[in-house]
Protein backbone atom coordinates (compact mmCIF):
# COMPACT_ATOMS: atom_id res chain seq x y z
CA UNK A 1 0.00 0.00 0.00
CA UNK A 2 1.44 3.32 -1.14
CA UNK A 3 0.73 6.58 0.72
CA UNK A 4 1.47 9.87 -1.03
CA UNK A 5 3.16 12.91 0.39
CA UNK A 6 2.14 16.55 0.26
CA UNK A 7 2.27 18.51 -3.01
CA UNK A 8 1.29 15.42 -5.01
CA UNK A 9 -1.51 12.93 -5.58
CA UNK A 10 -1.69 9.17 -5.99
CA UNK A 11 -0.25 9.44 -9.51
CA UNK A 12 3.15 10.09 -7.92
CA UNK A 13 3.43 6.28 -7.74
CA UNK A 14 2.52 5.66 -11.40
CA UNK A 15 5.99 4.51 -12.40
CA UNK A 16 6.49 2.30 -9.35
CA UNK A 17 3.12 0.53 -9.49
CA UNK A 18 3.70 -1.41 -12.75
CA UNK A 19 7.08 -2.60 -11.47
CA UNK A 20 5.49 -3.97 -8.31
CA UNK A 21 2.60 -5.52 -10.24
CA UNK A 22 5.13 -7.26 -12.47
CA UNK A 23 6.36 -8.98 -9.29
CA UNK A 24 2.86 -10.35 -8.75
CA UNK A 25 2.00 -7.91 -5.95
CA UNK A 26 -1.42 -6.46 -5.24
CA UNK A 27 -0.80 -2.69 -5.16
CA UNK A 28 -3.07 0.06 -3.81
CA UNK A 29 -2.32 3.79 -3.73
CA UNK A 30 -4.13 5.73 -1.03
CA UNK A 31 -5.68 9.11 -1.90
CA UNK A 32 -5.38 10.70 1.52
CA UNK A 33 -6.92 14.13 2.02
CA UNK A 34 -3.98 16.09 3.49
CA UNK A 35 -6.46 17.90 5.75
CA UNK A 36 -5.27 16.42 9.05
CA UNK A 37 -2.98 13.68 10.28
CA UNK A 38 -5.84 11.93 12.05
CA UNK A 39 -7.96 11.93 8.89
CA UNK A 40 -5.10 10.67 6.73
CA UNK A 41 -4.43 7.84 9.19
CA UNK A 42 -8.16 7.00 9.22
CA UNK A 43 -8.29 6.98 5.40
CA UNK A 44 -5.31 4.65 5.27
CA UNK A 45 -6.87 2.34 7.86
CA UNK A 46 -10.10 2.18 5.86
CA UNK A 47 -8.07 1.06 2.86
CA UNK A 48 -6.30 -1.52 5.02
CA UNK A 49 -9.68 -2.89 6.09
CA UNK A 50 -10.45 -3.76 2.47
CA UNK A 51 -7.31 -5.85 2.07
CA UNK A 52 -6.60 -9.43 3.03
CA UNK A 53 -3.24 -10.82 3.95
CA UNK A 54 0.02 -9.18 5.05
CA UNK A 55 0.68 -5.59 3.97
CA UNK A 56 3.82 -3.57 3.42
CA UNK A 57 2.98 0.07 4.04
CA UNK A 58 4.99 2.63 2.04
CA UNK A 59 4.99 6.37 2.74
CA UNK A 60 6.56 9.24 0.84
CA UNK A 61 7.41 12.50 2.64
CA UNK A 62 4.30 13.48 4.68
CA UNK A 63 3.07 9.94 4.05
CA UNK A 64 5.74 8.75 6.46
CA UNK A 65 3.87 10.39 9.34
CA UNK A 66 0.71 8.67 8.11
CA UNK A 67 2.19 5.16 7.95
CA UNK A 68 3.80 5.72 11.34
CA UNK A 69 0.29 5.92 12.79
CA UNK A 70 -1.62 3.56 10.53
CA UNK A 71 1.13 0.94 10.60
CA UNK A 72 0.13 -0.33 14.03
CA UNK A 73 -2.63 -2.29 12.27
CA UNK A 74 -1.98 -6.02 12.68
CA UNK A 75 -2.07 -6.57 8.91
CA UNK A 76 0.97 -4.34 8.43
CA UNK A 77 4.15 -6.37 8.60
CA UNK A 78 6.75 -3.85 7.37
CA UNK A 79 7.17 -0.14 6.70
CA UNK A 80 9.03 1.63 3.90
CA UNK A 81 9.86 5.32 4.25
CA UNK A 82 10.70 7.14 0.99
CA UNK A 83 12.37 10.46 1.89
CA UNK A 84 9.71 10.51 4.58
CA UNK A 85 9.00 11.77 8.08
CA UNK A 86 9.18 9.18 10.86
CA UNK A 87 7.92 10.83 14.05
CA UNK A 88 7.99 9.30 17.50
CA UNK A 89 4.76 8.96 19.44
CA UNK A 90 3.69 12.43 20.59
CA UNK A 91 5.95 14.14 18.07
CA UNK A 92 4.89 16.28 15.10
CA UNK A 93 6.56 16.87 11.76
CA UNK A 94 7.31 20.42 12.90
CA UNK A 95 8.99 19.00 16.01
CA UNK A 96 11.16 16.76 13.85
CA UNK A 97 12.51 19.65 11.79
CA UNK A 98 13.68 21.70 14.77
CA UNK A 99 17.45 22.22 14.66
CA UNK A 100 17.76 21.40 10.97
CA UNK A 101 18.16 23.88 8.07
CA UNK A 102 14.97 24.95 6.28
CA UNK A 103 15.10 23.33 2.82
CA UNK A 104 15.14 25.69 -0.16
CA UNK A 105 11.82 24.40 -1.50
CA UNK A 106 9.96 26.04 1.36
CA UNK A 107 10.65 29.43 -0.21
CA UNK A 108 8.34 28.40 -3.06
CA UNK A 109 5.09 27.61 -1.24
CA UNK A 110 1.85 29.49 -1.87
CA UNK A 111 -0.75 29.63 0.91
CA UNK A 112 -4.39 30.59 0.46
CA UNK A 113 -6.58 32.45 2.94
CA UNK A 114 -7.58 29.19 4.65
CA UNK A 115 -4.06 27.95 5.17
CA UNK A 116 -3.94 25.43 2.33
CA UNK A 117 -0.52 25.15 0.72
CA UNK A 118 0.69 24.42 -2.83
CA UNK A 119 4.11 24.55 -4.42
CA UNK A 120 4.73 27.09 -7.15
CA UNK A 121 5.66 25.91 -10.62
CA UNK A 122 9.28 26.80 -9.88
CA UNK A 123 9.06 24.99 -6.57
CA UNK A 124 8.05 21.78 -8.30
CA UNK A 125 10.52 22.03 -11.18
CA UNK A 126 13.58 23.16 -9.22
CA UNK A 127 13.06 21.92 -5.68
CA UNK A 128 10.52 19.09 -5.42
CA UNK A 129 11.64 17.22 -8.54
CA UNK A 130 14.64 18.89 -10.11
CA UNK A 131 15.77 15.57 -11.62
CA UNK A 132 12.73 14.84 -13.82
CA UNK A 133 11.88 16.09 -17.30
CA UNK A 134 10.19 19.45 -17.83
CA UNK A 135 7.11 17.61 -19.08
CA UNK A 136 6.95 15.42 -15.97
CA UNK A 137 7.42 18.43 -13.69
CA UNK A 138 4.52 20.12 -15.47
CA UNK A 139 2.29 17.13 -14.78
CA UNK A 140 3.33 17.10 -11.14
CA UNK A 141 2.53 20.79 -10.79
CA UNK A 142 -0.88 20.34 -12.40
CA UNK A 143 -1.90 17.32 -10.30
CA UNK A 144 -0.56 18.30 -6.88
CA UNK A 145 -3.03 18.38 -4.02
CA UNK A 146 -3.26 21.13 -1.43
CA UNK A 147 -2.16 20.42 2.12
CA UNK A 148 -3.61 22.12 5.19
CA UNK A 149 -0.71 23.84 6.96
CA UNK A 150 -1.78 22.80 10.46
CA UNK A 151 -1.14 19.11 9.73
CA UNK A 152 2.57 19.62 10.35
CA UNK A 153 1.90 20.54 13.98
CA UNK A 154 -0.27 17.48 14.73
CA UNK A 155 1.29 14.94 17.07
CA UNK A 156 1.68 11.28 16.12
CA UNK A 157 -0.65 9.10 18.19
CA UNK A 158 1.48 5.98 17.69
CA UNK A 159 4.84 4.92 16.25
CA UNK A 160 4.53 1.68 14.31
CA UNK A 161 8.25 1.56 13.55
CA UNK A 162 8.86 0.65 17.18
CA UNK A 163 7.46 -2.84 16.53
CA UNK A 164 7.58 -3.24 12.72
CA UNK A 165 10.70 -3.75 10.58
CA UNK A 166 11.44 -0.63 8.56
CA UNK A 167 13.24 0.44 5.41
CA UNK A 168 14.30 4.00 4.57
CA UNK A 169 15.28 5.62 1.27
CA UNK A 170 17.40 8.74 1.80
CA UNK A 171 17.31 11.22 -1.08
CA UNK A 172 20.75 12.80 -1.18
CA UNK A 173 19.75 15.77 -3.39
CA UNK A 174 16.59 16.66 -1.49
CA UNK A 175 15.42 20.30 -1.43
CA UNK A 176 12.24 19.58 0.59
CA UNK A 177 13.38 17.38 3.50
CA UNK A 178 16.84 17.92 4.94
CA UNK A 179 19.14 14.98 4.20
CA UNK A 180 20.68 15.16 7.66
CA UNK A 181 17.23 14.78 9.18
CA UNK A 182 16.50 11.85 6.87
CA UNK A 183 19.65 10.09 8.02
CA UNK A 184 18.81 10.79 11.67
CA UNK A 185 15.30 9.38 11.30
CA UNK A 186 16.56 6.28 9.49
CA UNK A 187 18.98 5.65 12.34
CA UNK A 188 16.32 6.29 14.99
CA UNK A 189 13.95 3.71 13.55
CA UNK A 190 16.77 1.21 12.94
CA UNK A 191 15.87 1.07 9.26
CA UNK A 192 17.59 -0.82 6.48
CA UNK A 193 18.73 2.27 4.60
CA UNK A 194 19.29 2.95 0.90
CA UNK A 195 20.88 6.20 -0.31
CA UNK A 196 19.91 7.54 -3.74
CA UNK A 197 21.33 10.50 -5.65
CA UNK A 198 17.81 11.81 -6.14
CA UNK A 199 15.45 14.70 -5.51
CA UNK A 200 12.62 14.56 -3.01
CA UNK A 201 10.64 12.37 -5.44
CA UNK A 202 12.81 9.30 -6.14
CA UNK A 203 9.67 7.27 -6.86
CA UNK A 204 9.38 9.37 -10.03
CA UNK A 205 13.02 9.94 -11.00
CA UNK A 206 14.32 6.49 -9.95
CA UNK A 207 11.26 4.21 -9.79
CA UNK A 208 13.20 0.97 -10.26
CA UNK A 209 15.42 1.70 -7.27
CA UNK A 210 12.40 2.52 -5.12
CA UNK A 211 10.54 -0.58 -6.29
CA UNK A 212 13.57 -2.72 -5.43
CA UNK A 213 13.49 -1.53 -1.82
CA UNK A 214 9.76 -2.20 -1.56
CA UNK A 215 10.21 -5.69 -3.02
CA UNK A 216 12.99 -6.36 -0.49
CA UNK A 217 10.58 -5.43 2.30
CA UNK A 218 7.92 -7.72 0.80
CA UNK A 219 10.37 -10.61 0.48
CA UNK A 220 11.40 -10.20 4.11
CA UNK A 221 7.91 -11.04 5.35
CA UNK A 222 7.17 -13.98 3.05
Amino acid sequence: MLVRGAFSDGSAWNQVIPLLQAEGLNVVAVQNSLTSLAEDVATTKRTLDRLAGPVVLVGHSWGGAVITGAGVDEKVKALVYVAAFAPSQGQSVSDLTQGYPTPSGFSHIDADSQGYLKLTREGVAKHLAQDVSEEQAGLMYATQGTVQSHVFAEKASAAAWQTKPSWYIVSEQDHMLDTGLQNAMAKKINARTTHLAASHTPQISQPAAVANVIVAAVNSIK
